[in-house]
């Protein structure tokens, strides 16, 4: 195990609307409050989008399993903001549902809000870590640069 410590900088309260997609607005708020490094929190519905949920099977580089939504989910979910060499890097997981159904995983693309989502961003300060693509499983993966 790597760690880098850090503090909690500036927090935020975010709004999306109906049809932002919430890959490419958390990754365009970074950019314009130049946030490095951040967690965040969101719920609201999700009209369509990607996931991976999961390799199709155990093996290094992985496989994706994709599903494709529509048709509106309530979702939660989590994700990290952190610079590298291809600018701001978003990774977020989501568990949703729609009737008796539910679904996990990696939302990827297309993620269209439906009718409103809410997040709760929090910066963090002082980490010295990046994303980076690891060559051996071709992941865009967490580098840690420097631990206390």
């Amino acid at each position: 195990m790597k760690y880098s410590k850090g503090t909690v900088g500036r927090t935020y309260t975010i709004k999306f609307d109906n049809n932002e997609d919430i890959n490419l607005e958390i990754k365009k708020f970074a950019e314009k409050e130049k946030i490095k490094t951040a967690f965040f929190v969101f719920l609201g519905g999700l009209k369509e989008g990607k996931i991976v949920a999961g390799p199709k099977k155990p093996v290094i580089p992985p496989d994706p399993y994709w599903l494709s939504f529509k048709d509106a989910w309530e979702v939660f979910g989590t994700g990290s903001v952190f610079s590298g060499k291809q600018g701001i890097q978003v990774h977020i997981h989501t568990s949703m549902g729609k009737k008796k159904k539910a679904i996990a995983g990696c939302l990827r693309k297309d993620a269209k809000v439906f009718i409103t989502m809410e997040a709760m961003l929090v910066e963090i300060n002082g980490v010295k870590a990046v994303k980076e693509l690891d060559e051996t499983s071709g992941v865009n993966m967490l580098k840690i640069l420097r631990q206390p």
